[in-house]
C-alpha cells in the first residue's frame, strides 16, 4: 500500500474509505472525520440507537393501554414516556433520517462530487445532533424529570408544568441548528458540485427531493427555533408572549409551531419519495415515468406545504374564512403527492419487476402512505375534522404518514444501498420475511386506531372506557408483531455487515452514478470527476449511467 492506493491485476485501484490511512487512527478517525460517507454512517449508528430507544417507550405505552386503569405505569409516567417517544422519533429519527444518513452518503456520489461543499460543517451538524439527543436523554435524570407536555410543547401547560420542559425544549432547539446546517450544505453542494454534464434535469430524483427538503430546512426551521426559545424565556422570566394571564396569546404559539411543523412533515416525506423514485425504476428495469413532473412536484409540495399549517387548528377558534382557505390548500397539496404515486404505478406498468427486499418495502410504502394520505384528506375537510380532531383517528393517520412514509422507506433505503455502503449482502430471504412481518404488524397496530377515533376514543389519554378495550388489545398485539419484525430486520442487517457475502459494484442493475464506483466507495468517490452524457434512468444501454472519464 502506498498513498492510499493498492495494485490490483496490473492496475491501480483506490482503497475503500474504511481502510484509508489518515491523520488519526481508531475511533478518532471517525469522530474527527470530514468524509461524508463516514459521517452518514455515524448518523446511521446513532439514529439506530435513538430509534430503538423510542420504540421501546412506544411498546411500554401500548402495554399500559392493554387494560383500562393503571396497568404498568402511572399517568404522569405515561405522559413523560409519550413526550420523550415523540421528541426522539420526530426530532432524532423521522426529520433527519433519510437526509442525514443517505443524503450524506449517497447524494455527493450521485452528483459526481468528491464530498459535500462544507465537510467540516457537515461534521459539526452531526455533533449538534448528538448534543441535542444527549440533552433529551439527560432531561430524564435531572430536575423533576422529562417534560409531560407531548412533543408539541403546547402552551400554557408547557409554561406552567413543573417538569423539565426547558431542557427538553432546548434539546429540540439544538437539533434545529443541526437541521439548518445540513440543509445549507446540501443546497450548496447541489448548486456548486454537480459534475460536468449533470444538468438540473439529469439529476437523480433523490437529489431533487433532497433539494426541495433542504429549502424547507433552511427557511422553516428558524421559526421553530425562535418559538422554542420564547418558551424557555417565558418559563425563566415570565415575559408573557404566550401566557394569557400575562397578556400573551396561546394561539400565537400554535401558529408559530405549525408554521414549522407542517413543512417538517415534508422534510420527513419528500426524501422518502425521492428514494421511491430511485428504487422503482431500478427494479422495474425501465425509465421512470414522468421524470420532470416528479421533479417539479417535489418543489410544489415544498412550496404549498408552507401554506397549510392552519389545518391543525380548525377547532382552536380561528375564523371561518381562515378555515375554508386552509382546508382548500390542504386538498391542493395532495395533488403533487398524487402525481408521484401515479407516476410510480405507471413506471411499474409492463415493467420487468424484480421483487427484492427494497422493492417490497417500497410497495408496502405506497400502500400504507396512500391510506395515510386519504385519511389526511378526511382530517383536512372541515366537517369531519371537527368530529375527529383530538381522537385516535389522528394518531392512526399520523403514524400511517410518518412511520408508514419515512420509516418504511428508511428501511427500504437501508436494504437498497446496503451493498454500496458495506460491500456485502444481507440474507435476502430473511429480509423479505421481515418486510412482510413489519407490514402485517404495522396495520394490526395502527388500523384499529381509525376505528377507535371514529367511535370517539380521545388521543393522549392514559385511560379509556371499557368499550374500547378490544381495539386496544388488537393494537397492542400489533405492536408486538411490528417490533419483532423490526428486530429480525436489524439482526439480519448486522449479520450482513459482519458475515455477509461480498457483493459486486452494481448488484441491482442501478443506473445512477453511485453504482459506477466500487463497493464500498473509495475515499474521494471518483479517481476522476466523471462527465455525464445521459439521463439518470436510461435503461437502454448497459444498466448504468453512461459516463466518460
Amino acid at each position: 500500500m502506498a498513498n492510499g492506493t493498492i495494485a490490483v491485476e496490473g492496475k491501480t485501484a483506490e482503497v475503500d474509505f474504511y481502510h484509508v490511512k489518515g491523520k488519526y487512527k481508531g475511533i478518532l478517525s471517525w469522530l474527527l472525520t470530514t468524509d461524508h460517507k463516514r459521517i452518514g454512517l455515524m448518523y446511521l449508528s446513532s439514529m439506530t440507537v435513538f430509534f430503538l430507544s423510542a420504540m421501546t417507550l412506544g411498546v411500554l405505552m401500548r402495554l399500559e393501554m392493554l387494560t383500562p386503569g393503571e396497568t404498568i405505569m402511572s399517568a404522569q409516567t405515561y405522559n413523560s414516556f409519550f413526550t420523550l417517544h415523540g421528541v426522539i422519533m420526530i426530532f432524532l429519527f423521522i426529520i433527519p433520517g433519510v437526509p442525514a444518513v443517505f443524503g450524506n452518503f449517497i447524494l455527493p456520489i450521485q452528483l459526481g462530487a468528491k464530498d459535500v461543499q462544507f465537510p467540516r460543517l457537515n461534521l459539526l451538524s452531526w455533533y449538534l445532533y448528538m448534543i441535542g439527543g444527549g440533552l433529551a436523554i439527560f432531561s430524564l435524570f435531572v430536575g423533576s424529570g422529562i417534560a409531560d407536555t407531548g412533543w408539541t410543547f403546547y402552551v400554557p401547560f408547557s409554561i406552567r408544568t413543573t417538569t423539565n420542559v426547558s431542557l427538553t425544549v432546548f434539546a429540540a432547539f439544538v437539533l434545529g441548528f443541526s437541521s439548518i446546517l445540513t440543509g445549507l450544505n446540501f443546497l450548496t453542494t447541489i448548486h456548486r458540485l454537480r459534475c460536468p454534464g449533470m444538468t438540473w434535469f439529469r439529476m437523480p430524483l433523490f437529489v431533487w427531493a433532497i433539494y426541495a427538503t433542504s429549502w424547507i430546512q433552511v427557511l422553516a426551521t428558524p421559526v421553530i427555533g425562535i418559538t422554542l426559545l420564547l418558551v424557555i424565556l417565558e418559563r425563566a422570566f415570565g415575559i408573557g408572549v404566550f401566557d394569557p394571564t400575562l397578556g400573551g396569546d396561546p394561539l400565537l404559539y400554535q401558529h408559530l409551531f405549525w408554521i414549522y411543523s407542517h413543512p417538517a412533515v415534508y422534510i420527513m416525506v419528500l426524501p422518502a419519495m425521492g428514494v421511491v423514485s430511485e428504487i422503482i425504476p431500478t427494479f422495474a428495469k425501465k425509465p421512470i415515468f414522468g421524470y420532470v413532473p416528479i421533479a417539479i412536484s417535489s418543489l410544489g409540495i415544498a412550496l404549498v406545504g408552507y401554506l397549510v399549517w392552519g389545518h391543525h387548528m380548525f377547532s382552536s377558534g380561528i375564523s371561518d374564512t381562515s378555515r375554508v382557505i386552509f382546508s382548500l390548500l390542504t386538498f391542493i397539496v395532495a395533488l403533487p403527492s398524487g402525481i408521484k404515486v401515479f407516476n410510480w404505478v405507471a413506471t411499474l406498468y409492463k415493467g420487468s419487476i424484480d421483487v427484492t427486499a427494497p422493492m417490497l418495502f417500497t410497495l408496502l410504502f405506497i400502500f400504507i402512505f396512500s391510506i395515510g394520505g386519504l385519511t389526511g384528506l378526511v382530517l383536512g375537510a372541515l366537517n369531519t375534522d371537527i368530529f375527529l380532531t383530538d381522537t385516535y383517528f389522528v394518531v392512526g393517520h399520523f403514524h400511517y404518514v410518518m412511520f408508514g412514509g419515512m420509516g418504511l422507506i428508511f428501511f427500504a433505503s437501508l436494504h437498497y444501498w446496503f451493498p454500496k455502503m458495506y460491500g456485502k449482502m444481507y440474507n435476502e430471504k430473511v429480509a423479505k420475511v421481515a418486510a412482510y412481518w413489519i407490514g402485517i404488524g404495522f396495520n394490526v397496530l395502527y388500523f384499529p386506531m381509525f376505528i377507535m377515533g371514529y367511535l370517539g376514543m380521545p388521543r393522549r389519554y392514559y385511560d379509556y372506557l371499557p368499550e374500547f378495550q378490544t381495539y386496544h388489545i388488537i393494537s397492542t398485539v400489533g405492536s408486538w408483531i411490528l417490533v419483532s419484525g423490526i428486530l429480525v430486520m436489524v439482526f439480519n442487517l448486522i449479520n450482513g455487515i459482519r458475515n455477509g457475502k461480498k457483493t459486486t459494484d452494481n448488484p441491482w442493475g442501478g443506473t445512477t452514478l453511485e453504482w459506477t464506483v466500487p463497493s464500498p466507495p473509495p475515499l474521494e468517490n471518483f479517481e476522476e470527476i466523471p462527465t455525464v452524457t445521459t439521463g439518470p434512468y436510461d435503461h437502454t444501454h448497459i444498466h448504468k449511467q453512461e459516463v466518460k472519464n
